[in-house]
C-alpha cells in the first residue's frame, strides 16, 4: 500500500504539490479572511484575503510545484486564473450566505472545493507554458 501511495505521487507530483500550496495557501488565506470579519464585511474581508492569496499562490506553485522562474508576463498572467475562480468563489459564497444560510466561514471552505480541480488545470497551462 505505502509503495502504491509512493507511486502515485510520484507520477501525480505536480497535482499533489498544487493541492499541498493549496491547503497552505488556504490556511493562510482563511485565517486573514476570518481576522478581516471583525472589520469589514464578509464580502470584503473575503476581497482582501483573496488578492493575498493570489501572491502567495503565484511564488509557491511557481517555485515548488511547477518549477519555474519568476516571470513578470507570468504573474501579469496569473491572476486571471484567480479572477475567474474569485468570481466564483464569491458567487458560491453568496448563495450559500444569502440562500442556504450557510455560515460565512464554511460557505468559502465549500467554495473553494468546488473550484480546485478546474483551478489546477488552468494554474499549469499558465506557468508551464
Amino acid at each position: 500500500m505505502v509503495r502504491l501511495l509512493i507511486s502515485l505521487a510520484r507520477k501525480y507530483r505536480e497535482f499533489v504539490g498544487f493541492a499541498l500550496v493549496g491547503v497552505l495557501n488556504t490556511t493562510i488565506t482563511y485565517g486573514v479572511y476570518l481576522s478581516l470579519l471583525s472589520v469589514f464585511s464578509y464580502t470584503i474581508a473575503y476581497s482582501i484575503a483573496y488578492v493575498i492569496g493570489i501572491l502567495i499562490a503565484y511564488f509557491l506553485n511557481s517555485v515548488f510545484v511547477f518549477k519555474q522562474k519568476i516571470s513578470l508576463i507570468k504573474f501579469i498572467k496569473f491572476p486571471i486564473v484567480y479572477v475567474v475562480q474569485y468570481l466564483s468563489n464569491l458567487l458560491i459564497t453568496v448563495i450559500s450566505v444569502e440562500l442556504l444560510n450557510i455560515s460565512q466561514g464554511i460557505s468559502l471552505l465549500l467554495a473553494i472545493g468546488i473550484t480546485f480541480p478546474a483551478t489546477f488545470i488552468i494554474t499549469r497551462i499558465i506557468l508551464k507554458k
